[in-house]
């Protein structure tokens, strides 16, 4: 994770960003009562309180839309994790959502009586060795785990956060922060307020055991994932007397199996402490009024003094620490150099060195190995958290390379870096193009959010984020040369990663749990409270494509226009009527297209040269359309435009480039077929279209490896012949974008046809099917994949209510039920997937990733609601007013707005189908819903997409599911 940087100054050129500091001052102001300080010439306008109590208060006003993005945020995470307990903030965080004594409970004094059983049987579990006796007492945890939860309600916060028209709601911890994520109509931030006061005053750790199997399954998963086994072998070789590589944040396996919940209320009362907190809001408010809200709803909270975390400074590496890991997924190599923290003089000269290695276009890694094709890929970022930072460099290799090879390649840029073998103006560009990037960052209230959270939880400096563009400017190459020279020798280490199968590894074993009540019907009077709450809803806006998007021609081209009134930015695309389904060697020509020259450029000065005006372009070909986009300031714009038609023009056949290329793609797709995530895709279309699908219609090896470099270029020459249309966000009018594209891009007087699109028919299954494809993991992911009817716009109210009801987040009856209820999945869904065209029909996927050993039950467990579905009336309420609640708050913006308009022609409509959703979601019945449930899912046959390892799931266990094939590699990817 790269720290995010805050905040741009795009009018400001380079040359003069650099003067006088007091730009950039912290002042103190008073309003509505209160003081707060501030960052002169900060563009988030973020104000920073302190209140009585010590919490830290920090607000974004913006009122572009009617939502606000809110934090909490605790400066505490897997570092202050007690040696002892490792994972206990992670395991904090997942309980912050169980409710209080107010809410989440039908009967607080019958259900503490129980809960306080369940704390006593923990720490009888924990000192107790006896694998008997353990079980033993487990199976008191489960029992009187069950009479506990029938006290309990299950997922109230989620509830009351849906109701409130939340979305994203959710939590994350890392090293050193735990944070609470919510996005709220501004409307309800009362609400939000209220029930955040409530939530951290006396969380109560109800429904443990299975919540505890939730994360016992996260844990599994990373069993799973060689990238997360990478990072923690890397970590742990960096720092040996730290935290960060002595613990991770989700535990040991040892630890997670012998959890205490009194050292879990020991860490919440330690570290969720006012003066430890911080409450960050951006979006659509009054500041003024906001803060005396947050002031009440928080005043409750008294300050503590606590410990902050103190550690041994690491001993400096003196020679390379080399260290392996083996696994299926395709080889690689990382490398880590350790740095220091981000409080550190240094830190800023960290951030700009990251980016000389690697900043996607003209970085020496970029350049001298992705440009020229040397690895199939490489990249280098620094991680600065508080105590040290980290270089943090990736490779993987092309065909033919060993993971040494790799490494020296790598060292070699390093060394590069420290000769200071690079181009004297590359800071000067990576200025330019952190400018535009701040432009992008301040747009959004949800960006702005994320940026200050960060620096909260950081114990970042906010003027120096905004002075960050500033103090860039004043580093010179001769600073960044002394730097790498200073910390990168012969002290990093490095991790190969082999591809091969597995060490044994511990993972932990499922217990014996009997499904909790949730009481999903249920309700407690906070949340009636809550609830009733009064909150003037936003009134919903509609597109009126024929208002919203301004229309004109380029020749034959249409033009589709919508201004930009913000800021400098414009983003231009021509969208060609060719792809991948109308010829299977457009794709690779798009690719090919950015290894390859003119006459009178190499393709690392095309790079160069967009980089330095701070743009960029981009082809991409997709199944029925390939689409170039330059991006940039608009300052720039004949420029970047001018640049893409010399290069698409001018372009220079080159053999030894397409050589390479074809080695790259042979080397990836050799990856692609050890990536789970990939062979589960691949499974899936083949359950949605058969044999011949979307994902295996790919070019063969052999087609590959005879693709030659004329067919490629007239290919990217020819482009421009077909059906386009020109698409345009930016803030020149129309009629002088027109004018100027006019001169810098000829369209042709008639379009070329392109070959036919092949089609593919989804199949509806007549009986129940299983595809199957073997794979070394612990966990078993399973799909479900049915597909039914073509499209119906009068369908789309309901499948948008069906899918928050069924199994569409956290309160829906699939999560209730298989994670919550029965803890069979950390993760687990179900939707009724939408087509995208009009003539395509729609199916239903759902998902459960499991343990092994939980196969049975877990799919056992989505067969029954898929059969069966409950009928909760309160919850279908809950669901009706999301879908309410989303329309009324969302603002499609941007050439948003023209994607918009193109995804609804490709349905088939003339207008914005939401205003439809907004006058009919009050009619939905739950009598349509079962209705609805009926027709489409319950005892129709499926088709289940599984991968697992045929070593921990039997074939004779799939064969109870449907007629099982399993598919080979070949089937599946098509080559």
């Amino acid at each position: 994770m790269i720290r995010k940087l805050t905040l741009a100054f795009a009018a400001v050129l380079v040359s003069v960003v650099a003067f006088a500091q007091n730009q950039f001052q912290w002042k103190e102001a008073s309003s509505g009562g209160y003081t707060y300080k501030y960052v002169t010439n900060d563009p988030a306008k973020a104000r920073f309180y302190t209140l009585k109590n010590g919490l830290t208060v920090i607000l974004s006003p913006t009122n572009k839309d009617p939502r606000i993005q809110a934090y909490v945020a605790i400066k505490a995470g897997s570092k202050t994790d007690p040696a002892t307990n490792t994972g206990l903030a992670h395991y904090l965080e997942h309980m912050l959502f169980k409710g209080t004594d107010k809410y989440g409970s039908l009967d607080w004094s019958k259900e503490k009586v129980e809960l306080e059983k369940i704390d006593a049987l923990y720490e009888q579990y924990n000192s107790t060795k006896d694998e008997v006796q353990r079980k033993a007492i487990y199976k008191k945890i489960d029992s009187v785990s069950g009479v506990a939860a029938k006290y309990a309600i299950a997922n109230e916060y989620d509830k009351m956060m849906s109701a409130m028209g939340a979305q994203g709601t959710n939590a994350f911890t890392s090293f050193e922060q735990t944070v609470y994520t919510d996005d709220v109509p501004s409307a309800s931030l009362d609400k939000y307020l209220a029930v955040q006061s409530e939530r951290f005053r006396n969380p109560v750790l109800r429904i443990f055991h299975t919540e505890l199997e939730a994360v016992y399954e996260e844990k599994n998963r990373t069993l799973d994932n060689d990238g997360r086994k990478v990072s923690e072998t890397l970590f742990s070789n960096l720092f040996q007397k730290h935290n960060y590589g002595l613990q991770t944040t989700i535990g040991t396996v040892e630890h997670l199996k012998n959890p205490s919940l009194i050292e879990i209320r020991k860490y919440f009362n330690k570290y969720y402490v006012p003066n430890n907190m911080g409450i960050i809001l951006s979006g659509d408010f009054n500041p003024d009024e906001v803060i005396a809200k947050v002031d009440k709803a928080f005043s409750y909270m008294q300050p503590k003094p606590f410990d902050k975390y103190t550690f041994q400074p690491e001993d400096a590496i003196k020679a390379p620490i080399v260290k392996e890991i083996v696994g299926p997924d395709a080889e690689n190599l990382t490398i880590g150099y350790r740095l220091p923290g981000n409080k550190d003089k240094d830190a800023l000269l960290a951030d700009l060195v990251g980016q000389i290695l690697t900043n996607g276009r003209a970085g020496l890694l970029d350049l001298n190995l992705v440009k020229k094709q040397k690895l199939l890929r490489a990249s280098a970022f620094t991680y600065s958290l508080i105590d040290y930072g980290i270089l943090y460099l990736s490779a993987a290799p092309t065909s033919g390379q060993s993971l040494e090879d790799v490494k020296a390649l790598v060292l070699n840029e390093i060394e590069n870096l420290k000769k200071g073998n690079f181009d004297d103006q590359l800071i000067t560009s990576i200025i330019n193009n952190i400018k535009k990037n701040k432009i992008y960052e301040t747009e959004k209230y949800g960006d702005r959010a994320s940026v200050l959270m960060d620096a909260f939880t950081s114990e970042l400096d906010w003027r120096d984020q905004v002075a960050y563009v500033n103090d860039l400017s004043k580093i010179k190459k001769e600073d960044i040369v002394a730097f790498a020279n200073k910390y990168f020798g012969d002290n990093y280490v490095a991790v190969l990663k082999r591809k091969g199968e597995s060490p044994a590894t511990v993972k932990i074993e499922k217990p014996s749990i009997t499904p909790v009540e949730t009481n999903p019907d249920k309700q407690s009077a906070f949340v009636k409270t809550i609830n009733e709450m009064p909150a003037t809803a936003a009134k919903p806006v509609f597109l009126d494509y024929k208002k919203d998007i301004q229309k004109s021609k380029l020749g034959k081209a249409e033009v589709l226009y919508v201004p930009n009134k913000d800021n400098d930015i414009f983003r231009l695309s021509y969208r060609y009527k060719i792809g991948s389904l109308n010829d299977k060697k457009q794709g690779l020509a798009s690719q090919y297209i950015q290894f390859l020259g003119t006459d009178k450029m190499t393709a690392e000065e095309i790079s160069k040269a967009f980089y330095k005006i701070a743009c960029g372009f981009n082809v991409s070909t997709g199944e029925e359309y390939t689409t170039v986009s330059i991006e940039g300031l608009q300052e720039n714009f004949e420029n970047a435009v001018k640049l893409y038609e010399e290069v698409v023009n001018n372009v220079k056949a080159d053999d030894k480039a397409l050589a390479a290329l074809k080695a790259r793609l042979n080397k990836a797709r050799k990856d692609a077929k050890a990536n789970k995530g990939a062979i589960l895709q691949g499974l899936t279309s083949y359950a949605l279209y058969g044999s011949e699908n979307k994902f295996n219609n790919v070019l063969t090896n052999e087609e590959l490896n005879a693709v030659t470099t004329q067919e490629l270029v007239d290919r990217i020459k020819n482009l421009n012949n077909y059906e386009q249309t020109v698409i345009y966000y930016g803030p020149t009018p129309v009629y002088n974008v027109v004018s100027q594209l006019k001169t810098l891009h000829q369209v042709p007087a008639n379009f070329a046809v392109a070959a036919p699109a092949k089609t593919f028919k989804q199949e509806v299954p007549a009986k129940n099917q299983v595809l199957f494809a073997d794979y070394d993991m612990v966990q078993a992911e399973t799909r479900w994949i049915r597909n039914t009817e073509t499209y119906n716009p009068e369908k789309t109210t309901m499948v948008n209510v069906f899918n928050n009801y069924f199994g569409g987040g956290m309160g829906s009856l699939v999560f209730q039920t298989i994670r919550e209820s029965k803890a069979l999945a950390y993760s687990t869904y179900g939707y009724y997937v939408q087509p995208q065209k009009k003539d395509q029909d729609y199916y239903l996927l759902g998902y459960v990733g499991s343990q092994a050993d939980k196969f049975n039950d877990a799919t056992v467990a989505m067969n029954e609601l898929l059969t069966k579905m409950p009928e909760l009336p309160k919850n279908l309420e809950l669901a009706k007013n999301q879908v309410k609640k989303d329309i009324q708050t969302e603002r499609i913006t941007q050439d948003g707005i023209i994607y918009n308009y193109l995804n609804a022609k490709n349905l088939g409509l003339n207008d914005d189908i939401r205003k439809k959703m907004y006058e009919t979601v009050d009619k939905i019945t739950m009598a349509d819903v079962k209705k609805f449930h009926q027709n489409y899912f319950s005892g129709k046959p499926y088709t289940y997409a599984i991968v697992a390892s045929e070593k921990r799931v039997s074939m004779d266990d799939m064969k109870k599911l449907g007629e099982v094939k399993k598919l080979s590699l070949e089937e599946i990817f098509g080559y």
